[in-house]
């Protein structure tokens, strides 16, 4: 199949707030390509046009490993089909698995129309790959009886990011730790992919801590509506809608008002008064820098942005590192770019990196409060469903080839 594709330049914003909002309908009826996680994605980023191009797509290969993707009606599952596409992942049959009430639905990819089929114990048979986001009550019953069967799962669930001896990868950090896991060896395997705030952050702190050991990095994060999924985003947007014509909000998904506001992640307090997003951050960072002794601390906020997360990351160092330096290994840094014009004040904003595979740094400047050079603050933004959550995934299968 011969794709053309062309972006023309970005246009001015414009939003209409009177639209009617997305029914259950308009939203079933979504392919990969006009996902309910993309339905405010056609928004113009500040960002340089793609040129006019053309590539013959080679993804079916007979050849291949067979996929599944689990959860592909959801927002994640949905983009994992943009990234295969996007990336031209080779596969020789994917399976397209979703909850009983999902199955029937067609789901377009690669140019075909699949049925969605109920998820089983039966539906990894001949499976090589599986990509699963259907939360960890999902990951926990289906995940292990696959793996049994000879599938390697990636998962995007939390179910066993800290089980030890599971494999939690960012693949441009540490690739070591799913060595001996491929396609073909005749094993299955469970990987885990990181939490969507671990993931962005570490993308921009890591290559700074390979060259100067962290030893303490604080963490604020102001995490978008995508996070939460599409009824979410769908959320925001209405409450944005409703607000602005003097109505009260519609408070279904946080219970609270979230257009014009921001408010503690909504995920459980625990015993120690930390959330367990902010857990994840601390536990996570350890786990894949194989540092129990770093210490981290997190506070994560939820904002009123439609996709990708921002974070505020204060870091100090064993060694010194001073701004310039880490500007020059950020540079370099695979999945990174800079952002950091202080005389025009621009830095990375949400819009920057929305629908982008890397992950954007700015605010690059010595931490003050610290005597000489060892400490930094860094601001760090990336697409939380994009980088967050689908790429990493894929990337993670790619090294499975």
């Amino acid at each position: 199949v011969l794709n053309f594709f062309y972006q023309p330049p970005p246009k001015s914003l414009s939003i209409s707030l009177t639209a009617s909002p997305l029914t259950a309908a308009t939203m079933a009826t979504f392919t990969h390509q006009t996902t309910q996680t993309h339905f405010l994605s056609r928004l113009p980023l500040r960002a340089k046009p793609r040129a006019f191009a053309s590539r013959v797509k080679m993804s079916l290969q007979e050849s291949a490993p067979s996929l599944a993707v689990v959860g592909v009606t959801g927002a994640v599952g949905q983009e994992f089909l943009s990234v295969l596409s996007d990336r031209d992942f080779p596969y020789s049959s994917v399976k397209m698995l979703a909850s009983k009430r999902s199955a029937g639905k067609r789901v377009a990819f690669d140019g075909r129309d699949y049925t969605v089929e109920e998820l089983t114990a039966e539906s990894f048979d001949g499976v090589d790959i599986a990509l699963f986001s259907a939360g960890g009550s999902i990951s926990k019953e289906f995940g292990p009886p696959a793996a049994e069967k000879g599938t390697i799962v990636v998962d995007n669930s939390s179910a066993f990011r800290m089980v030890e001896g599971v494999p939690l990868v960012i693949p441009e950090v540490n690739p070591e730790a799913m060595k001996g896991i491929k396609v073909g060896m005749g094993k299955g395997a469970l990987i885990a992919n990181p939490n969507c705030s671990t993931i962005i952050c570490l993308m921009a702190v890591t290559p700074l801590h390979h060259h100067s050991k962290v030893k303490r990095m604080v963490v604020s994060t102001y995490q978008a509506a995508s996070g939460a999924g599409a009824a979410a985003m769908e959320e925001l947007v209405q409450q944005t809608r409703e607000v602005l014509e003097g109505k009260p909000p519609t408070c279904n998904i946080f219970g609270q008002q979230y257009a014009f506001n921001l408010f503690s992640h909504n995920a459980p307090i625990l015993d120690n008064g930390y959330n367990e997003e902010e857990m994840k951050l601390v536990k996570e960072t350890r786990k894949i820098w194989n540092d129990t002794e770093v210490k981290v601390t997190a506070t994560c906020i939820r904002v009123p942005v439609m996709r990708a997360h921002a974070e505020s990351v204060n870091l100090q160092f064993e060694s010194p590192l001073d701004e310039n330096t880490a500007r020059e290994i950020l540079k370099k840094a695979p999945g990174v770019y800079i952002i950091d014009d202080r005389a025009s004040n621009t830095f990375p904003t949400p819009l920057d990196v929305s629908n982008k595979d890397d992950v954007a740094v700015g605010r690059i400047r010595r931490d003050v409060s610290q005597d000489g050079n060892f400490g930094l603050d860094i601001f760090v933004c990336g697409d939380q469903i994009r980088k967050g959550a689908a790429l990493n995934a894929v990337q993670i299968a790619e090294m499975l080839l």
